[in-house]
């Protein structure tokens, strides 16, 4: 099968999946295919986590593969190199960037490199026997630890002294081999969207008011559990230098199309980058959507516009 350029109003939603996050990927693929139904594509839904659906994008033949799977085996950079195999235009980031960025330990790599301040971390191993004591004595007693590969913060814990450590580090254990602990940073919960492939640009600031400890799955994904104000409640110095670490990390890691960055602005007005999702959630709760909104970009003119992004980086980047 090879990519048809006659058919670029012919767009495969790919949907659901077999990770963690799979249910959040469902409701964001039907919202996406409803508003571009609404923008005029021909519009086919595929959960991936079928066995014929690999079968499924040869026989719809799309013009663009719109990919809403969030985690695992999506966002990951598996599908992407499956679509680059089957020569399918997709919206989003290439193989590379969507590894790196959903490898939380790899992408700090690269923020380091490329001078992006990021907080204190160290990595941990399946195998390798974990020395609490060292830990906290290094990073502090308030911590955060999380699976390297997760999103949507599944298995990630925030810990507020030594005895809570075992349980969220065995807790991060069940999801991933690679578990980061990071310095737990006191500030406002800021993420900014960046769209667009040559020269892109930053979303308005969004802060995030969680209704729970921290943003969670549950604060991220029910209905009144979290709030989002936006611009962000910091001072313009900060908004400013939160888009431009967002937009810096997005080139960086080399995404295309569209990211976001999650970022914390401590009160000293600093700005933390923790890291970049390279498909965000595009439900009705969902931040980049609403910072979109905030911008003059209503939600099915953004998911056509990205479509618009795919094709333009595809065209590019093909001879001929």
């Amino acid at each position: 099968m090879s990519h048809d350029p006659m058919r670029p109003k012919t767009v495969a939603v790919l949907q659901g999946g077999r990770s963690a996050e799979r249910d959040v990927s469902l409701n964001t693929g039907a919202q996406v295919a409803t508003a571009l139904r609404g923008r005029g594509f021909d519009v086919t839904t595929i959960d991936t986590a079928e066995r014929d659906f690999i079968d499924r994008i040869r026989d719809t033949r799309p013009g663009v593969a719109f990919i809403c799977l969030h985690g695992r085996f999506g966002e990951d950079g598996t599908m992407q190199g499956l679509l680059e195999l089957l020569d399918v235009p997709y919206v989003g980031s290439g193989v590379l960037a969507s590894a790196l960025a959903m490898n939380k330990v790899f992408s700090k790599h690269i923020f380091a490199m490329e001078g992006l301040p990021t907080p204190d971390h160290i990595t941990l191993r399946t195998g390798e026997t974990a020395d609490h004591g060292a830990i906290v004595a290094s990073l502090g007693e308030r911590l955060v630890v999380k699976p390297a590969n997760e999103g949507s913060s599944v298995g990630m814990t925030i810990v507020h002294d030594v005895g809570g450590l075992p349980a969220a580090i065995e807790l991060a254990f069940r999801y991933d081999p690679l578990v980061i602990v990071e310095a737990f940073v006191e500030g406002t919960e800021v993420t900014v969207g960046v769209i667009g492939n040559d020269g892109p640009v930053a979303l308005p600031t969004l802060e995030i008011v969680p209704g729970n400890e921290f943003y969670d799955y549950e604060s991220k994904y029910v209905p009144g559990m979290s709030r989002h104000i936006i611009p962000a409640r910091v001072s313009d110095e900060a908004r400013v230098e939160c888009q431009r670490i967002a937009v810096a990390a997005h080139v960086a890691l080399g995404c295309r199309g569209i990211s976001r960055a999650d970022v914390i602005v401590t009160p000293q007005g600093d700005v933390l980058l923790l890291e970049v999702n390279t498909i965000p959630g595009m439900t009705s709760t969902s931040l980049l959507p609403d910072a979109a909104r905030a911008a003059g970009i209503e939600f099915p003119q953004l998911c056509e516009r990205l479509v618009g992004y795919a094709l333009e980086s595809w065209s590019a980047r093909t001879p001929g």
